[in-house]
């Protein structure tokens, strides 16, 4: 397995305080955000992210709730599972979908349960555009804004040291779901693993692909309900099981 190197000039991205003033339209990007029974929720990510994020795509995985009418209620395109298939596979509908929008130079991969920050993601794109690097991988770990437990912590690092050894990328957060990528990144993509591994396999992908590639902080906001949505540490738990018998 070959080892994709960083650009010479890498070093991690220093944090992008929120501006006072709406940042502009990001018109050649799209949020892709994968969807289960966040009917509660999913709305109000939408809206949030809509005025500088007007192309976002949810992928609901076989919903039992109301996600799908209130994801489209805030203005996102809804595409269907008719069954659950899994976080991955609904990623990966996702990233086929706007692979074939014309102007769509980049896209985001956004979390549901309003754990990412619209603010990080535009930042992130800025990254990918000044820096000209096909990925930029959102990290926990590079500030001191994201608080996971200690037992969380734990098994997020043994998930890095897998993901790093199995991928050859030196990475500080192998399974934050905010990522951008850039056009030619997201042709690299065809995953196969549908559920938690299918965050490994991801990064395994885009570390063939030889493309550039930076890390950036991001705050992730743990809170009651994005616990209860499978942020817990039984879940991280599950992450290490799926990676060693995928």
């Amino acid at each position: 397995m070959g080892v994709m190197h960083p650009p010479q000039t890498r070093g991690h991205a220093a944090a992008h305080a929120p501006d006072a003033v709406a940042p502009a339209p990001v018109d050649d990007a799209w949020l892709v955000i994968p969807l289960f029974n966040e009917g509660s929720v999913i709305g109000d990510v939408v809206r949030d992210a809509l005025p500088t994020f007007p192309h976002i795509v949810c992928v609901d995985d076989g919903s039992s709730d109301d996600s799908i009418e209130q994801a489209r209620a805030a203005g996102a395109v809804v595409l269907r599972h008719a069954v659950n298939l899994g976080q991955g596979a609904a990623l990966q509908t996702g990233i086929e979908y706007v692979r074939e929008q014309p102007g769509a130079n980049y896209l985001v991969t956004f979390d549901a349960d309003g754990q990412h920050q619209v603010s990080d993601a535009v930042a992130m794109v800025e990254l990918a555009r000044s820096e000209d690097v096909a990925i930029v991988f959102g990290s926990r770990f590079l500030d001191e804004r994201t608080r996971p437990g200690l037992v969380k912590r734990m098994v997020l690092r043994a998930a890095v040291w897998f993901t790093n050894a199995t991928t050859g990328l030196k990475l500080s957060d192998a399974h934050n779901g905010l990522r951008v990528l850039r056009r030619d990144a997201a042709m690299a993509v065809d995953m196969k693993q549908d559920r938690m591994a299918h965050a490994s396999e991801i990064v395994d992908q885009l570390a063939k692909s030889g493309l550039p590639w930076r890390e950036a902080p991001v705050h992730v906001l743990y809170t009651d309900y994005s616990r209860g949505k499978g942020q817990s540490v039984w879940n991280s738990v599950n992450i290490l099981v799926d990676l060693i018998f995928k």
